[in-house]
């Protein structure tokens, strides 16, 4: 999975399943537009699940938004324990969840 953190007013940080970067996803009236400038950057960077977790986690006592999107990055969210499976939806079967700290 690839995490990119970016910083304005308020830290994002988005977490992408790396095989879906650069894809786009619609259903209804929902769309996934994973861009890979996005999610990404000049700044992202290719993590393991366990260096998501920490980072989630580090993060999740800032004043951090998370844009989350995959199985394996939505996996590593639950076990960071910054969502709840309530929080979890599908656009073509692809999970994402976005969260507020």
């Amino acid at each position: 999975m690839f995490i990119n953190i970016i910083k304005t007013y308020r830290t994002v940080v988005a977490f992408c399943d790396k095989e879906l970067i650069g894809k786009k996803f619609e259903e209804g009236t929902l769309q996934l537009d994973l861009k890979e400038s996005f999610y990404k950057g000049s700044e992202g960077k290719e993590t393991t699940e366990d260096e998501a977790i920490d980072t989630m986690i580090a993060f999740s006592d800032e004043d951090a938004t998370f844009n989350i999107v995959g199985k394996k990055s939505i996996q590593a969210a639950l076990k960071a324990g910054i969502i709840g499976k309530e929080s979890i939806k599908k656009v073509q079967g692809i999970p994402f969840a976005l969260t507020l700290m």
